[in-house]
């Protein structure tokens, strides 16, 4: 969860790494630290709270001028938020610092020897202790790469840990296991981080690192090896966004630059999908056709919003391919023991391509002999690299910790999986996935019509700043959707909210309905069977029960009008792919009352963007 940078160059190291942890605060924001090497000596400035404290600190104190440095915000997991507790960590001498991602599960056992050895410990995080044996280590005259081996060998859990030397100023050395970290190659100055958005702005070069790595970065040269000090191949990668995707861009928060840049990140998910001869073609398909037409399940995974968007393919899944399709929260999915055999495809859906939860959950498949494909939006993430496949979600860099553009384009994805199984078992004619595939490339026009049509949206949000309770019903793949709005409204506006299947209305949910509840519905189209009379009907009695009724659907729908406090149309689609612009306003609303209630949209409290612990 927390965001970090190493920097080795011919820059000042202070400018680099806290424009850095600028790009990453989004990933923690509990406390921030850096710590620099000059004329042997490591210097350290740290402060709890945001990045700006930070900021404030080196300016009333700077730090000497240095080439060499590393940066850190914090998600705190051991002992509070608190200046004593921010990262750099240093050891007794104050020879190393070092920087941490993750959990240290024997952080205890560990430092109640260091005690017994002599050294003191002044925090309440398990980060502290690795730099006391990093200490150890040196102490009998190694180097700082063979220090940082030998001590991930003594460790055991989840982390990405990165430090110096103020005896060896011109090296900065990094080290992953279960956790992000990825290198960046420069001209005369290479980088490591928690993610590429930290030196997007210097280079787009960049290196994957692989589990239980050690890498060391000096101004012109990069050597990665495993924890014994043996060499290892490395995949270099481009990233195809740049700097610029990465700023607002005069948007007053990243989430509503995000949210208008959804139909690009649907139509470049789409892109190049469908070859000319009329047959799907997926990024990184490393399954045969033989393989695919084994699978008699699908398990989807995920954790959030992303579990929201497997919700919704599972229909599409199942509808267009007759695949039984499962989909399960992520952090429940091995505790429970799944059933799973060769004939499994796990379709393990995240943004960042770090989620422990989902790591583990497809680590637990892969050994029980299952297929994994990835639906991930970070090249060079951990999950796309362990599993069989992956569809890359092509919606860019995703500042706000409360998802929108990626939840589109991971629909999107699934979609495209969903009419590539069926291309591969024939359980669909290529006109007819043809046709599909056009009504997906007709989708980012129809979501850019529900933005320009969106002020009415945010002045309802405006309307209901007194509101403390709101609920949101569906169907069909509205229920998703309805999920998906009520768990924006709590992220960003810490207000109750919930989202019901609207035939689970009267199993319990109308008891919460009065005069003060606010209560969404996302309204089927006309041709969906029986559901939409029966949503309509759900509308009239929570109606009559005092609610008022915010209701979406699509033009034409007249049915709805008399029982609407407030009407939402949505752009005609087909049923499957009207989450695709549903989604859109309840994004908008969330964003809006928690805008009118002061909160801070980008970072909501307690969260972070990528959640790389269990």
């Amino acid at each position: 969860m927390c965001g970090i940078v190493g920097y080795v160059g011919d820059k000042q190291a202070q400018e680099v790494v806290v424009e850095g942890l600028r790009r990453l605060e989004y990933r923690g924001y509990d406390s921030a630290g850096i710590a620099l090497v000059e004329g042997g000596v490591v210097h350290t400035t740290k402060r709890a709270g945001k990045l700006a404290n930070l900021d404030k600190a080196l300016a009333d104190e700077p730090l000497p001028e240095s080439t060499t440095g590393l940066g850190h915000t914090r998600w705190a997991t051991h002992g509070p938020p608190t200046d004593l507790n921010a990262h750099p960590h240093t050891d007794c001498t104050g020879r190393v610092a070092l920087v941490h991602n993750g959990i240290i599960e024997n952080f205890a056992q560990l430092r109640i020897a260091l005690g017994g050895r002599g050294h003191t410990l002044t925090s309440d995080t398990d980060t502290e202790a690795v730099a006391h044996l990093l200490e150890e280590e040196l102490g009998g005259g190694t180097d700082l790469a063979q220090a940082m081996r030998a001590v991930c060998r003594q460790l055991q859990g989840a982390f990405t840990l990165v430090a110096i030397d103020g005896d060896q100023p011109d090296v900065v050395v990094a080290a992953r296991r279960n956790s992000p970290l990825v290198v960046g190659r420069g001209n005369g100055e290479n980088f490591v981080a928690s993610d590429v958005a930290a030196f997007i702005s210097h280079t787009r070069d960049a290196i994957e690192l692989g589990q239980d790595q050690v890498v060391t970065i000096s101004r012109d040269d990069v050597v990665v090896t495993d924890y014994d000090g043996a060499p290892v191949d490395v995949r270099e990668f481009h990233v195809d966004w740049d700097a610029a995707a990465a700023e607002k861009g005069g948007y007053a928060w990243f989430m509503l630059k995000e949210i208008d840049e959804q139909p690009q990140a649907v139509s470049d998910t789409l892109l190049g999908r469908y070859s000319p001869d009329g047959r799907l073609q997926l990024d990184e398909m490393r399954l045969s056709d033989d393989e695919l037409r084994e699978i008699d399940k699908v398990i989807i995974i995920a954790c959030g919003t992303a579990f929201y968007a497997g919700l919704v393919a599972k229909y599409a899944i199942e509808h267009w391919t007759r695949i039984p399709c499962e989909v399960e929260l992520a952090s429940e999915f091995r505790y429970r023991d799944p059933v799973l055999s060769h004939g499994t495809l796990v379709v393990a859906i995240s943004q960042s391509g770090e989620t422990m939860d989902t790591l583990m959950a497809i680590r637990h498949a892969r050994q029980q002999g299952s297929r994994v494909l990835a639906v991930c939006n970070t090249n060079g993430s951990t999950i796309p690299r362990e599993s069989d496949a992956v569809i890359y979600t092509h919606a860019g860099p995703e500042v706000a910790v409360a998802g929108t553009k990626t939840f589109l384009a991971q629909i999107v994805a699934c979609y495209l999986l969903g009419l590539y199984l069926a291309q591969v078992r024939g359980t669909k004619f290529g006109d007819e996935i043809a046709g599909i595939v056009g009504q997906l490339q007709q989708i980012p026009a129809a979501i850019q019509r529900v933005l320009a049509e969106a002020e009415p949206v945010r002045e309802l949000a405006r309307s209901l700043v007194d509101t403390r309770s709101v609920l949101f019903l569906g169907r069909h793949v509205g229920y998703p959707v309805a999920l998906e709005g009520a768990l924006k409204l709590k992220e960003l506006a810490y207000i109750h909210a919930e989202g019901f299947a609207a035939g689970e209305l009267k199993h319990g949910p109308i008891a919460l309905i009065d005069h003060r509840v606010p209560v969404f519905v996302v309204v089927p189209p006309k041709g969906r069977d029986m559901l939409h009379d029966k949503v309509v009907s759900n509308i009239q009695e929570i109606r009559a029960r005092g609610a008022r009724t915010i209701v979406l659907a699509e033009d034409g729908d007249e049915d709805v009008v008399a029982y609407a406090d407030e009407l939402i149309r949505l752009p005609k689609v087909p049923t499957l792919l009207q989450p695709l612009v549903a989604t859109v306003p309840l994004q908008i609303f969330a964003c809006e009352l928690a805008d009118a209630l002061g909160r801070d949209v980008d970072q909501p409290r307690n969260l972070a963007k990528s959640v790389t612990v269990e």
